[in-house]
């Protein structure tokens, strides 16, 4: 170590004081890092002094460097974007990486050809500097709505036929004689006509949707001006299309203004980050991307991003809301707006509009993560590999086809409720779902909560309301939760294997405890030199699986047995508010509730439709009408 560490020093008294950038290099060659530095000498000596600063990621490639290389630069704009793209040739195992782009396909519009064709392309090929425009990446179901949204406003050709090739050879198909196309396999549709179509599409992708109605309304008005009323209807059935279509995109701004929101969650095993694109004041696009989590930090995950994504997107916007500093703002700013070909602000707002837009972003990653988890990340093969990781370290093996989980929720003393979700093959089955409403004790007390709830569920064991019996129970909780459920299931005479998922310091799903008290820790990293005892032997990728699948089950029980203590709580504040008022108890209190089915609407009534109320009683009436109206 000290040989390597002197070999190091050596080199780097060569290395010059300026911009650039650094690729570091294992024993094999393989380049596994790619950073930037404004200087150079100063970052590596960073990495090569006696003792190294860093997380565990950083001193694990520390620990992996044989070679660096440099690459000298103008300026740090110029490292920014040689960075940018070293990293995309590259794939170096310890940068951030956007998924692969088969992940998020995009829309291609051929404007390099004679006769363009919309198509969903899996990555940006060579044909774009040809003249070629891609739109997104998109989610591959955005993808299908937004063809589908395409087809509905324009004449778009989704035929086959190679154009100019099979001009007038067949006769035009059905989408030509409903509308659907203007048919430019006929022969007498002029290019520039069926090019001005695609330049519509184009803008209706970029969001440019006020440009779009003035084009095809003076296009209308032509048509009609030339006493072609059959073209003018298509071209108002297309105006009307498109105001549906718009009717649909939520407003958020009410100035006409482009800017993409960027937001990230995270739950313990990923990240997620969400884009919102506004056009217009419009909210026309949004999507996820997910990374394994890691130890970078926000600010280091949207730099990877900006720099990583914006080169391939369609539109850079005039202004990016993000929601941290990051180190490279003034940089990524004129990067961004080199792309652009116009100024682009990096901005982190702290009241106002942009604050609240943010907080919608931040509700959609948090929401995207959600769906992602449950839905297994990458898809039913790597559920089932879960599954079978999950089965031999809780279940000897067995298949698990059905798994029930459970949690409590409570509030102080009161609204004590409790929650079972059931996972089917991995997913969650939503039906089978079943709230428990608990005794209230002077004092919360989760070991007999999770008692009193277990009982009842061995009590009905076979009842087909509850669906088939479980393979494996998972209990929120500890080597406690566990212990008890097992007594319980002993004394039912029930063979059911259980297991408890356990939470870090930060609320987050940690790992599995075993009723013979051992913990599985899913978050330990051998790299890191982090292994605990009980660890068990599973490699990075099965622990990252196996985190997944369990975090899922667990943040759902989670929601659920919230959701329902939260609705206890909600009637047990309508039924105080209400039976406060004199002369109102249970009764009257249902009375009010059946009639104007909220409080607020009872707050509205007037003193005489209160009065109207058959069973009420005008006294009772009067107490209602003054308790919401003082003033009166």
């Amino acid at each position: 170590m000290n040989d390597s560490q002197h070999l190091f020093d050596a080199r780097l008294d060569l290395v010059k004081q300026s911009p650039g950038v650094y690729l570091m290099k294992d024993a094999t060659g393989l380049i596994i890092y790619v950073g930037k530095a404004v200087n150079l000498r100063s970052r590596l000596r960073s990495y090569f002094t006696l003792h190294p600063q860093g997380t565990g990621k950083v001193l694990a490639m520390i620990a992996r460097i044989a070679s660096f290389s440099t690459i000298y630069c103008e300026n740090e704009l110029e490292a920014l974007i040689l960075e940018s793209t070293l990293i995309k040739k590259h794939q170096p195992h310890y940068n951030i990486l956007l998924r692969d782009d088969r992940d998020y396909p995009y829309i291609k519009v051929t404007l390099n050809e004679s006769y363009p064709r919309v198509v969903k392309a899996f990555r940006i090929g060579a044909d774009r500097r040809q003249g070629a425009r891609y739109f997104g990446p998109y989610l591959a179901g955005d993808v299908y709505r937004a063809l589908q949204a395409l087809q509905s406003v324009f004449p778009l050709k989704t035929c086959r036929r190679q154009l100019p090739r099979d001009i007038g050879k067949e006769r035009a198909c059905l989408n030509f004689h409903i509308g659907r196309c203007i048919g430019p396999c006929r022969g007498d549709v002029p290019v520039d006509r069926y090019r001005a179509v695609m330049e519509d599409i184009c803008r209706f992708l970029e969001g440019r949707y006020s440009g779009l109605f003035d084009s095809l309304r003076a296009e209308m008005a032509q048509a009609a001006e030339d006493l072609d009323f059959e073209q003018a209807a298509k071209l108002r059935d297309r105006i009307q299309a498109l105001e549906k279509l718009m009717a649909k995109q939520k407003v958020v701004s009410n100035k006409p203004e482009d800017k993409d929101i960027l937001a990230i969650a995270r739950n313990g095993s990923e990240i997620a980050l969400q884009k919102m694109e506004i056009r217009q004041g419009r909210l026309v696009a949004a999507a996820a991307f997910f990374w394994p989590e890691s130890d970078q930090t926000d600010a280091e995950v949207l730099t990877a991003f900006l720099t990583q994504h914006y080169p391939d997107a369609a539109l850079v916007p005039p202004e990016i809301l993000i929601p941290v500093e990051i180190d490279d703002r003034t940089a990524l700013a004129t990067y961004l707006g080199q792309l652009r070909g116009g100024r682009c602000g990096l901005r982190v707002p702290r009241r106002g509009r942009g604050l609240e837009m943010l907080k919608m972003a931040g509700d959609n990653a948090e929401e995207s993560l959600r769906r992602h988890t449950l839905l297994g990340g990458s898809g039913q093969r790597a559920v089932q590999e879960s599954l079978k990781l999950l089965s031999d370290l809780a279940a000897n093996g067995r298949a698990l086809h059905r798994i029930e989980a459970y949690d409590i929720s409570n509030l102080g003393t009161r609204d004590q409720a409790a929650g079972m979700v059931v996972f089917q093959d991995g997913r969650p089955h939503r039906q089978q779902y079943r709230h428990f409403k608990l005794e209230q004790g002077d004092a919360p007390d989760d070991y007999m909560a999770m008692r009193e709830v277990l009982e009842r569920r061995m009590a009905r064991l076979d009842d087909q309301g509850f669906g088939s019996r479980p393979d494996l129970l998972l209990i929120d909780g500890g080597i406690g939760h566990v212990r008890l459920a097992g007594q319980i299931l002993e004394h039912a005479r029930h063979d059911i294997p259980v297991a408890g998922i356990v939470k870090d310091l930060h609320h987050r799903t940690r790992g599995l405890v075993l009723p013979d008290g051992r913990q599985i820790d899913l978050r330990a990293r051998k790299e890191e030199e982090q292994a605990t005892e009980g660890t068990s032997d599973l490699d990075h990728a099965e622990q990252l699986a196996l985190l997944r699948l369990l975090t899922a089950i667990q943040d759902e029980a989670h929601r659920f047995a919230g959701r329902y203590r939260s609705k206890l709580g909600k009637k047990r504040n309508t039924r105080f508010a209400l039976e406060g008022i004199k002369g109102i108890g249970p009764s009257r209190r249902r009375l009010l509730l059946k009639e104007f089915q909220t409080i607020k609407r009872i707050s509205q009534a007037s003193l005489e439709d209160l009065q109207k109320l058959p069973g009420l009683g005008k006294a009772a009436a009067r107490s209602v009408y003054e308790h919401f109206h003082p003033e009166d």
